[in-house]
């Protein structure tokens, strides 16, 4: 099997942005996808992907939220999208756990449970931490570009591109 591993916030979901680093949304009701997001993901899906969201959400160690409220969300997401799996890791930064990108623990997850071909497969994020995970887990990695003020990736992500259909044109190409 080969998939396509996907970030959540500023991937499927409009990540909300202050002052040039984003956020994830607090709610459902501030939940918005990313134009073009359920064609993109059909596309994929008719190629044959696997679709697994892959997705830090701190907030839930700090105390911004609840576990319930990301997961809702996540149900919210997978209602309505052709998502295989969502894997998330609530973890804050002080943890040293194997999950939390840019360590690759969350695909690994995935490829074991889902017997994912990595070599085959795609990282698509839109942040340095999703391209690096991408590329420990043995994936090729597209990185959204969308000039957030934060360091570079440590690795060359394979592909650089502005939006989520950019991303999924490529991997198309690349899959060809």
């Amino acid at each position: 099997m080969r998939a396509v591993f996907l970030d959540r916030d500023g991937v499927i979901n409009e990540a909300i942005v202050r002052d040039g680093k984003p956020y994830p949304p607090d709610s459902i009701a501030e939940l918005r996808l990313v134009a073009g997001v359920e064609r993109a993901l059909d596309q994929l899906k008719g190629s044959g992907f696997l679709l697994m969201v892959v997705t830090n959400q701190p907030d839930v160690a700090r105390g911004r939220t609840t576990r319930e409220n990301v997961e809702s969300m996540h149900r919210y997401l997978s209602e309505r999208l052709p998502l295989d799996g969502v894997y998330c890791c609530y973890h804050g930064g002080p943890e040293d756990c194997g999950c939390r990108k840019p360590k690759p623990g969350l695909l690994l997850q995935a490829a074991e449970e889902w017997e994912i071909d990595m070599s085959a497969s795609f990282m698509v994020g839109d942040r340095w931490r999703d391209v690096d995970a991408g590329l420990a887990a043995g994936c090729r990695t597209v990185l959204i570009d969308y000039g957030y003020e934060e360091r570079a990736p440590e690795g060359a992500p394979s592909a650089r591109v502005a939006s989520l259909p950019a991303a999924v044109e490529w991997i198309l190409e690349q899959a060809r």
